[in-house]
C-alpha cells in the first residue's frame, strides 16, 4: 500500500493494490501496519458509516469539535466520487484550503482526515457507496458543519451536476460565520492532540 500526506497537513492518501480478475476485484482499503507506519499510531475504529448518494448528492462540510473530534478513514466502496478536505482549523499556516481525491469502486484509493479537518464529497455516479472508518462515535451536540456551497471557499463542485443538499448542510454556516461564532477547532488544540495519539499509540489516547 502507498501512502503519502496531502498539502493539508494531518490528511493523508492511500493507495491499496487492487487485483482484478475474470470473478471481479479484490483490494483491502484499509491496512492497519501502513496506516501505523504512516501516521506512528493505530486508528481505533469505534463506528463504520455506509451512505448510499445519487449522482450530484453532496454531503458536508461535516467536522467534530476537538478534542476529542472525529477522525475518518473514508474509502468509495462502490461508484466514484470527489472527496474533499477543507482545513477548518482555525490558525492553521492552510486555514480556509482544500484538496481535492478521487475515489472509486475500482481502486479504493483511501482519505484519512484527522481530527479537526473538515469532509465533504459529491457523487459521481448513482448508488455511489461511500464507507468511513470513525475513530469516534457519532456525538450530536458536538457535531458541526460549514456550507458546501460557501463561495468564499470555492470547494470545485462540477458545474455539470446538479448539486443535491440535505437540509442541514444547506442551512449551515459559511466558513467566516462559523469562525466568527466560535464553532470551528482550533488549530493548536488539534496539534496537541494528534501528539497525544502517537505518544499513546492509537485514536483511542488512552493506551
Amino acid at each position: 500500500m502507498k501512502a503519502y500526506e496531502l498539502a493539508i497537513s494531518d490528511a493523508w492518501v492511500f493507495e491499496p493494490t487492487a487485483f482484478p480478475d475474470a470473478r471481479g476485484m479484490f483490494a483491502a482499503p484499509f491496512q492497519g501496519a501502513a496506516f501505523r507506519e504512516a501516521l506512528g499510531f493505530d486508528l481505533t475504529v469505534a463506528q463504520t458509516n455506509h451512505s448510499v448518494s445519487a449522482r450530484g448528492v453532496i454531503r458536508g462540510v461535516h467536522f467534530a469539535d476537538t478534542p476529542p473530534g472525529q477522525a475518518k478513514y473514508v474509502y468509495c466502496a462502490r461508484g466514484a466520487l470527489l472527496d474533499v478536505v477543507v482545513d477548518t482549523r482555525v490558525g492553521s499556516p492552510t486555514f480556509g484550503t482544500f484538496e481535492v481525491v478521487e475515489l472509486d469502486g475500482r481502486s479504493c484509493r483511501a482519505v484519512y482526515l484527522s481530527e479537526g479537518l473538515g469532509h465533504a464529497f459529491v457523487a459521481l455516479d448513482d448508488d455511489t457507496v461511500a464507507a468511513y472508518l470513525c475513530s469516534t462515535p457519532y456525538t450530536p451536540g458536538a457535531e458541526r458543519g460549514v456550507t458546501p456551497l460557501d463561495p468564499a471557499l470555492g470547494l470545485p463542485w462540477r458545474t455539470e451536476i446538479e448539486p443535491v443538499l440535505s437540509d442541514k448542510d444547506a442551512a449551515a454556516p459559511t466558513l467566516h460565520e462559523a469562525a466568527e461564532a466560535g464553532l470551528l477547532p482550533e488549530y493548536a488544540a488539534c496539534r496537541t492532540w494528534y501528539s497525544r495519539l502517537r505518544d499513546t499509540g492509537n485514536t483511542g489516547g488512552d493506551g
